[in-house]
């Protein structure tokens, strides 16, 4: 799914995100902890985003998630990941699925 990963574990990163990226090319994610809900105001650009539950099982996938939209409270994700738009059409993501973070 990616190569390239960043974590956003603090407040501060938490919080921040994406914003202000202009893009977000292919390959890249963002890994955000103690998460279960993202939101996309300010955003320039759509991505995907997975919700995972304590044993990275994927308990949510959305895709072209658009700015400016916040998605609902998924009570089992422990954390999200954000991937470019169109990652987990092409990888072909789906919610049950086991992902490895390494």
């Amino acid at each position: 799914m990616a190569d390239k990963a960043e974590a956003a574990d603090s407040f501060y990163s938490r919080m921040k995100g994406l914003l202000g990226r202009s893009n977000f090319p292919a390959g890249e994610a963002l890994i955000i902890g103690s998460c279960n809900c993202v939101h996309m105001f300010f955003m320039r650009f759509a991505i995907d985003v997975i919700f995972l539950d304590k044993n990275n099982r994927v308990v949510k996938a959305l895709h072209s998630l658009k700015p400016f939209r916040i998605t609902p409270v998924y009570f089992k994700a422990v954390l999200a990941i954000e991937l470019p738009a169109g990652t987990l059409a092409s990888t072909s993501t789906q919610e049950g699925d086991l992902i490895s973070i390494e």
